[in-house]
């Protein structure tokens, strides 16, 4: 809809102008340009030999072909161009490498050399039929990496983690953050903070006493704990 908006710009800005000059006659504003010369670096300038150039033709090429333009290459760069790169992290989980998609993926979010990354990913890939292991989600998988083995791998299956921004999760993490970080509780540190607003948003995890008392024992304390 919008390319075809911009292949028709001329039709279609007129009717908007149209509507916008019976806008400013009940408004009492009179439309016009701003001035025009020959040398302009801060702002849109169309500089004509006889001047004349309509209000019109000046808003249509200043404002209006720029903007579609611009909201056009975004939709593709998100959507599209993005989609494509995001076949890549296919190659972790499966056997089939396509090298195209994968090198797209690297170069797109890792600064490091392709081919040392492709190495990479067939290691890992091996490993995973060696242990007959083959994880279908990016969670499982990350858990799986050994981040001194497979550096890149695992720095692109945090990247995959982090990705679906559309999940509750985060919803989650800030409903819970106003319960915990009430007025009472304004001097808390981060450490604890976080602690607890994990222990709130992932209440299915188990935790037994035994857990919290031995990671307890581990720290130096000024009285010791008696059982």
């Amino acid at each position: 809809m919008l390319e075809d908006l911009r292949q028709n710009i001329e039709k279609e800005f007129k009717s908007m102008y149209n509507e916008a000059e019976k806008m400013a006659d009940i408004l009492d504003i009179n439309i016009s340009i701003k001035r025009i010369v020959k040398k302009q670096a801060n702002r849109a300038n169309i500089f004509t030999e006889d001047k004349t150039i309509q209000p019109e033709n000046y808003y249509r090429i200043t404002i209006a072909i720029p903007y579609i333009d611009s909201f056009i290459i975004n939709l593709k760069e998100r959507f599209l161009i993005h989609k494509n790169i995001l076949k890549g992290f296919q190659c972790i989980f499966s056997g089939n490498i396509d090298f195209q998609e994968f090198e797209e993926l690297v170069h797109f979010y890792l600064d490091t050399d392709v081919q040392t990354v492709i190495a990479e990913l067939k290691i890992w890939q091996s490993k995973l039929n060696l242990t007959n292991q083959h994880p279908t989600i990016a969670i499982d998988a990350l858990r799986l990496c050994n981040s001194s083995i497979f550096p890149n791998v695992h720095q692109l299956l945090k990247i995959l983690c982090t990705l679906p921004v559309s999940t509750s999760t985060p919803e989650r993490t800030f409903s819970c953050l106003k319960r915990l970080k009430t007025y009472l509780r304004n001097t808390m540190s981060e450490t604890r903070l976080n602690g607890l607003t994990l222990l709130s948003i992932h209440r299915e995890v188990p935790i037994t006493p035994e857990e919290i008392l031995d990671i307890m024992a581990h720290k130096s304390r000024k009285i010791d704990i008696i059982l």
